[in-house]
């Protein structure tokens, strides 16, 4: 039986103690059994935009009303009077929105938020330290996330033009200033207050006006609305369930291992005396891992909350299913199978990659886009010094990991065999590496973490530093061609290009970690390997980036020694190729964003993934696949089954026995039935209406006839119960892992 983790009770708490008793009963503390009840409630009654208020049958004023008044329940019944800061920052950045020039609002509002939100994290820092309890930190970190992503959307549909967008500001873009009801029920809508995922304000006002179900997005420029197309809604049941049922293995694992590896421990004097290097390395990697679990529930069980509403829905994949992907926050197979830091960092906290990635990084100038980056992230999470141990321990394994790949990759690309290797190997390098970087993000301490470092002798350190700086000097790493600086789409050297992007008491990388994407398009593919290059859409620009990021083979010498020089140092594509001088490319038509999805997220089917990783997720999926054909077939065959046999029992109520006037008892049945207009029926014409024949004696063909009725109805029932036999001896065998 599961024993349940012991929480310390937290005298700081502020929420409702009124299901106490219950905390008691399942041994969790009370803060996360409100979180659970109001979570559980979202998910039920999310399913309410569906039906009753369904955008067909209510007005989008009534959607709205009920998505702010339940969310706004949720908070005080979470939190308590610390309620007030959720009305209090959204409401003074309101103010901002509707009283600065739209020229300057996206700043206003980015320093009023952060502002605000840092106060918090501070009092939180010297009332309760390094606290795991649940805070109104976290809801306010979601909701600073929702009004600055706003604020620059505004900015960009009332002062820019469409040229100087990229792909997702054009579809984010706001030309219409939004209405107190909007803007409040989009900030307090309860399927996403509590634990996200962030839910940009054009895609909300779609869902809540059912305009989510167009074919191309409403609103957005130079649009037809007139050319749209309505498609079928779909029903998000399969992808709730599969979410929930994801989410309950997540908080079982956490609940069973979270005792067996308390992050606490790794600060405590026996345990950094008393065991081996490899003991602690274990131990970090286990104890972070878990941790992850329980980030893993709770996104998995908020964004089965927005899909059972209606919202996160992107169109049909090519076999015609629904996909249900757009605010999904963590891809969890993609994520624990990765086998290198970039495809990790890609599948993990997406939410938070995408509002740096359309805050930050593409509006600042180049040089200073990763540094400004990684200052939001970090004071985005408050003032916890692991936090920043965490993302200067990621940049430096990130960027190693990445002069590393570009060193030894391609030397095992030469067999399915040593392609393998190199794929388990660097899996499981890449689980130490994370373990090894992100326990201070869990332990926060800042002499708790030096000392376990020390302890490690900073062994990843300094081989990630040797790893950046002396490798490439001796060891030749893959070709490579500068023709992106051939076509005019300059690279720009920085040593750190990827700080990694983090999210909220998450124990993983992340600062700067949406510019990891960019470096995909770096790397030449070998021939044999089955991937695909990660291009964000985001990152897109018109034209000229395909342009910017097409290979070529270079033979001079001066080409190849231009090309072992860059194997030195990182580099990042320009961002905003149209500013170059090409008149060839200025031609060109500036495509048009045609989806949610196109503008804001990676489609998981092309994410870069490694052979090991893809493997496991197709065998995953081909497996569970296969159980639902069988579950299907099961139940189709013995509904069948069933059926035919009550067919056969209803024909002589159908037909009943016959006494045709104008004729006598050797009459013809046929001639009968299609004198009288009745539908034939297959039995034997000599056959009287009593089963016998002239003689008086029963027919044979009647007697055959009903051992093959009774022959053919045991073999049914036969087959259903060797199918039901089959069914667990299938599961035991594996088929449900």
């Amino acid at each position: 039986m599961l024993e349940p983790p012991k929480f310390i009770e937290n005298d700081m708490y502020g929420g409702s103690r009124t299901f106490t008793w219950l905390a008691d009963m399942v041994g969790l503390s009370v803060d996360l059994v409100n979180f659970l009840l109001c979570q559980i409630s979202a998910l039920f009654l999310a399913s309410l935009f569906r039906s009753v208020l369904h955008p067909s049958k209510v007005s989008s004023k009534l959607r709205h009303t009920f998505a702010l008044s339940i969310g706004l329940a949720f908070g005080y019944f979470c939190f308590g009077q610390q309620a007030i800061h959720i009305a209090g920052l959204p409401a003074i950045c309101y103010i901002v929105i509707r009283t600065q020039d739209p020229r300057i609002v996206q700043r206003a509002v980015l320093l009023v938020a952060m502002s605000y939100l840092l106060c918090v994290h501070l009092m939180r820092q010297l009332y309760d330290y390094g606290s795991y309890a649940l805070d109104i930190t976290g809801p306010l970190m979601i909701i600073t996330q929702k009004v600055t992503s706003l604020a620059f959307s505004i900015h960009d549909g009332f002062v820019r033009r469409d040229e100087d967008l990229t792909k997702a500001q054009q579809y984010h873009a706001i030309r219409k200033m939004p209405s107190a009801l909007e803007y409040f029920s989009y900030v307090w809508h309860f399927p996403s207050i509590l634990a996200g995922p962030l839910v940009f304000y054009k895609d909300y006002i779609d869902f809540v006006e059912g305009y989510n179900l167009l074919s191309s997005p409403s609103g957005n420029g130079n649009l037809d609305n007139s050319k749209k197309e309505v498609v079928l809604e779909p029903s998000p049941t399969k992808a709730v369930i599969r979410k929930v049922v994801g989410s309950l293995v997540c908080a079982f694992i956490f609940m069973k291992f979270v005792k067996l590896y308390p992050v606490k421990d790794m600060k405590e004097d026996d345990f950094l005396n008393n065991t081996s290097m490899v003991y602690k390395y274990w131990y970090a990697m286990m104890a972070t891992t878990c941790i992850r679990f329980k980030y893993y529930h709770a996104w998995l069980l908020a964004d089965a909350i927005c899909n059972n509403s209606g919202l996160g829905f992107t169109g049909y994949d090519k076999d015609g299913n629904p996909k249900w992907d757009l605010i999904s926050n963590i891809n969890v197979l993609s994520f624990e199978f990765s086998t290198n830091m970039r495809d990790a960092i890609n599948n993990w906290n997406c939410g938070t990659n995408r509002w740096l990635r359309t805050l930050v990084y593409e509006r600042v100038p180049l040089k200073y886009g990763t540094l400004l980056t990684f200052a939001l992230s970090a004071v985005w999470h408050g003032f916890y010094p692991g936090y920043y141990l965490t993302f200067a321990t990621g940049a430096v394994v990130v960027t190693a990991a990445r002069t590393g790949r570009r060193l030894f990759r391609h030397r095992f690309q030469s067999t399915q065999v040593t392609r393998m290797f190199y794929d388990i190997l660097t899996c499981l390098i890449t689980r130490v590496v994370l373990g090894y970087a992100t326990f201070p993000f869990v332990l926060l301490e800042f002499m708790g973490s030096i000392k376990l470092y020390l302890r490690f002798y900073l062994c990843l350190h300094i081989i990630s530093l040797v790893t950046i700086f002396i490798l490439p000097k001796f060891i030749r790493g893959e070709r490579r061609s500068r023709a992106g600086a051939a076509n005019g789409g300059s690279s720009v050297q920085l040593a750190a290009s990827e700080l990694p992007s983090a999210d909220a008491k998450a124990a993983t990388l992340t600062a700067g970690n949406d510019l990891n994407k960019d470096e995909a398009e770096e790397e030449k593919e070998d021939k044999h390997a089955h991937q695909c290059k990660v291009n964000t859409p985001t990152h897109q620009q018109p034209a000229a980036a395909a342009a910017a990021a097409s290979p070529h083979n270079t033979t001079t010498n001066e080409q190849q020694q231009q090309s072992t020089e860059q194997s030195n140092n990182v580099y990042l594509r320009q961002r905003h190729p149209q500013q170059q001088q090409q008149p060839h490319l200025e031609k060109m038509p500036k495509p048009k964003p045609t989806s949610a999805r196109d503008a804001v997220s990676v489609p998981h089917d092309q994410c870069e993934m490694d052979q090991l990783s893809s493997k496991l997720k197709e065998k995953i999926e081909a497996e569970t696949k296969n159980i639902e054909e069988f579950i299907d077939k099961t139940v189709t065959e013995t509904v069948s089954g069933i059926v035919e046999f009550k067919n056969d029992l209803m024909r002589d109520i159908e037909f009943p026995k016959l006494k045709l006037p104008g004729s006598n008892a050797g009459a013809n049945l046929d001639s009968a039935v299609s004198g009288g207009g009745l539908r034939k029926r297959n039995i034997i014409s000599s056959v009287h209406d009593n089963g016998t024949d002239s003689a008086g004696n029963a027919s044979s063909a009647t007697i055959e006839h009903e051992e093959n009725f009774l022959k053919k109805e045991i073999d049914v029932i036969n087959a259903v119960v060797q199918q039901a036999n089959v069914l667990p001896a299938v599961l035991s065998n594996g088929h449900a892992k």
